[in-house]
């Protein structure tokens, strides 16, 4: 049995297995349907050796129910006692960075030691949400000034600002100032910054900066190895990292049959083809995905989506994965399931870690 990096067991997986949960909300179902299920996939994560599970920052989507990260991971936190929790990502140019700070360093003193920061530099919306959120409709501006947020909230976590800054003497609480004050005594850890992308720009800035880089596959698959590539080429060690590390989401689903796996990602695959035309909505059924008209536009959409989606039996899946890690060198797969019911989620998730002979923990 091998061992993923923080000693995670792995079984018989080529590298770390983790979560990505989209707290997808299918018709007929809650969003407190989905967040239960939310939960009971990081348990079953945990239990079964996957290294972390995150959830990533979305508005103004009907099919998603994690527009608020940090409360998600907080609850999760209460509910979990060793995997890793965090944020794939949360859209940094949305949020002032001492928002961010604060709440991730929260979250730290729930979870000490097993809280990762992933930040994306895009709203996680469409144009005018993104102004209703940043109060702006200067949109290209968070983007633009992507670097500078990170380092403003890279000082925040850290507490150092330089003397003579406008900031250096706010601090974000919980943090390391409490280490400072009389009396204080203060965890050592923080969250793990991780930079997140679909294209050159974050590959190119975390290589600089030295962080660990999360790379989009599952729907930007086309820019994968070149983004990895450039972030390989771009890498400077630092405090952080010695060498590389990078990991990337795919979307993939098990189930017992490839027939029904084949059933269950056609529901993802319509959502998304809704979501591009300007029409979100709830994860379809996989009734009505199998029965809506397709145009051929459409169609080509769609196969061409589910390409890129790992799925079948789990013999199918566990293959496709190592094709996909040995093709693309990433030193983590995180796997996000999209379907309409939150019980072939669960399921899938379960026979992966089967497939791979995850240990139960």
């Amino acid at each position: 049995m091998s061992t993923g990096i923080h000693g995670t067991p792995q079984g018989e997986a080529p590298v770390p297995l983790s979560v990505l949960d989209l707290a997808t909300v299918g018709a007929g179902h809650t969003a407190t349907e989905a967040l239960r299920t939310g939960v009971e996939i990081a348990r079953l994560a945990e239990s079964r050796g996957f290294h972390r599970y995150w959830v990533a920052e979305h508005h103004s989507m009907p099919g998603v129910a994690s527009s608020s990260p940090a409360v998600i991971l907080a609850h999760l936190a209460a509910h979990t006692a060793r995997i890793r929790l965090g944020s794939g990502g949360v859209m940094l140019p949305n949020h002032a960075p001492l928002v961010i700070a604060e709440q991730f360093g929260t979250l730290e003193a729930f979870a000490p030691g097993r809280v990762d920061l992933g930040l994306g530099r895009a709203p996680g919306t469409d144009g005018a949400t993104a102004a209703a959120l940043r109060r702006t409709e200067r949109l290209n501006e968070g983007a633009d000034d992507f670097p500078e947020q990170l380092a403003e909230l890279t000082r925040f976590l850290d507490d150092d600002f330089p003397d003579g800054h406008p900031y250096a003497r706010i601090h974000a609480v919980p943090g390391p100032v409490q280490a400072t004050s009389p009396g204080g005594v203060q965890s050592a850890d923080r969250p793990s910054v991780w930079l997140l992308g679909s294209s050159g720009f974050s590959a190119r800035l975390a290589g600089m900066l030295g962080l660990p880089f999360a790379f989009a596959h599952h729907f930007s698959a086309q820019n994968t190895v070149p983004a990895l590539d450039l972030y390989r080429e771009s890498f400077r060690p630092s405090a952080v990292l010695s060498a590389p590390y990078a990991l990337i989401g795919v979307a993939a689903l098990a189930a017992d049959e490839e027939r029904e796996a084949r059933r269950q990602v056609l529901t993802g695959a319509l959502s998304m083809l809704r979501l591009r035309t300007g029409r979100p909505g709830l994860v379809p059924t996989p009734e009505e995905a199998q029965a809506y008209d397709y145009s051929p536009m459409e169609r080509e959409f769609v196969d061409g989506w589910l390409k890129n989606v790992v799925h079948g039996t789990p013999d199918e899946v566990r293959t496709g994965l190592d094709d996909l890690q040995k093709r693309t060198g990433a030193d983590e797969l995180m796997l996000t399931a999209n379907a309409h019911g939150g019980e072939a989620r669960v399921r899938s998730y379960g026979l992966i870690a089967d497939a791979y002979r995850l240990p139960r923990l």
